[in-house]
């Protein structure tokens, strides 16, 4: 089969074509990279500026790349933005690739329209935006809100909805945010995690003292995934617990870097607001790390998972998330365990290869 996977989040499309690739098909990935995060692809896609000059060439990049989009089996759009363009432009685009190929599939990744208005009409007790009725003040919250709400973002991302083959939600959040519009076409396929080679043998055991927090903070985006209130937290537990416990913070590293901490760690303390763990704790997971982290019992119901939870759930409460540190570190003869069954759960629900075998199984069916 001969695959498409235009635009990125987190690495995704990247890690879901490994996996396509390993199964023996064509894939071709083109993005941005998702910013900063400068994931792979194999057309570049990246904007460098919104000024005239850099607007005008991104344009022309994308007109010189159009050619290349055209007669592929699948095309998978990681948003309804899947360029970095206003979205009537991403519409022109859109029909361009329905046009020209077989199949075009919508990825639910992260906001949109419709997750916007799941938030809105409160369908979950917490989420980026809200908590319960409260609205969560942190910089853009509103303006994101009031931006898919707009005509031209909520008019694009429904078009795309109505006229795709198929929608795969990646989260909990996401399945639920579209289900009542497009039951039909719509799927959850886990993100895809591909797994460490051959490691080093696990020395994090042997004659350690202290636990080993791990925290990595994006400055833009600290409270946005609640980093700023697990930081808080950490500080009053590494005071009261000196010689149980050690915390690594790291703000803003490059990737390769951030995963080198990582690794020499026993948790990972993820995010917030979620229902659900996503790539960072994901991949973390995948290493042999517990993670701290939303796995609300919805989500372990939805996948089906009766058994192995491994995640320590956290909520938006101080005073639970001060609990729930002291446990782990009262309970750490449990903690090993812990860090094997997270290993387990990756292989069982998130194996690259075995979730590329899902997205073949959806976009045959629909």
């Amino acid at each position: 089969m001969k695959i498409l996977l235009l635009g990125e989040a987190s690495n995704l499309h990247w890690t879901l074509a490994e996996g396509l690739r390993t199964l023996g098909h064509d894939v071709t990935v083109a993005s941005g990279g998702s910013g900063w995060m400068n994931n792979r692809r194999n057309i570049d896609l990246q904007r460098n500026s919104y000024g005239l000059i850099g607007s005008l060439r991104y344009v022309f990049d994308v007109a010189r790349y159009l050619p290349l989009f055209r007669n592929f089996d699948v095309v998978q759009l990681s948003n309804p933005v899947f360029l970095q363009l206003r979205p009537e432009k991403n519409r022109l685009v859109f029909d361009y690739l329905f046009r020209h190929n077989r199949k075009i599939f919508l990825d639910a990744l992260g906001t949109d329209y419709f997750y916007v208005k799941a938030c809105q009409e409160k369908r979950f007790r917490y989420s980026d935006f809200y908590i319960g009725n409260r609205l969560r003040e942190y910089p853009d919250s509103r303006e994101t809100i009031e931006a898919w709400n707009s005509k031209p973002l909520k008019n694009l991302n429904r078009y795309i909805a109505d006229r795709c083959n198929g929608i795969a939600a990646c989260l909990y959040e996401y399945f639920i945010s579209y289900e009542n519009d497009y039951r039909e076409k719509l799927a959850y396929i886990p993100i895809p995690i591909q797994p460490p080679g051959e490691t080093a043998p696990d020395t994090r055991w042997k004659n350690e003292e202290k636990i080993q927090f791990f925290i990595g903070i994006q400055r833009d985006r600290s409270r946005l995934k609640g980093t700023d209130i697990f930081d808080k937290v950490l500080q009053e537990i590494e005071w009261k617990y000196p010689r149980e416990c050690e915390i690594k913070r790291v703000v803003s590293l490059p990737l390769e870097e951030y995963l080198s901490v990582m690794r020499s760690s026993h948790v990972l303390i993820d995010q917030l607001y979620s229902y659900t763990p996503a790539t960072n704790a994901l991949q973390a997971m995948s290493q042999k790390l517990s993670v701290v982290s939303g796995a609300e019992p919805e989500y372990y119901d939805f996948i089906g998972e009766k058994q192995l939870r491994p995640i320590f759930n956290a909520l938006p409460d101080e005073q639970q998330i001060y609990d729930l540190f002291e446990k782990i570190i009262k309970e750490k003869n449990s903690l090993q365990q812990r860090c094997n069954d997270s290993r387990a759960f990756i292989e069982k629900h998130h194996d690259y290869i075995k979730v590329a075998g899902e997205y073949l199984d959806f976009w045959e069916k629909h």
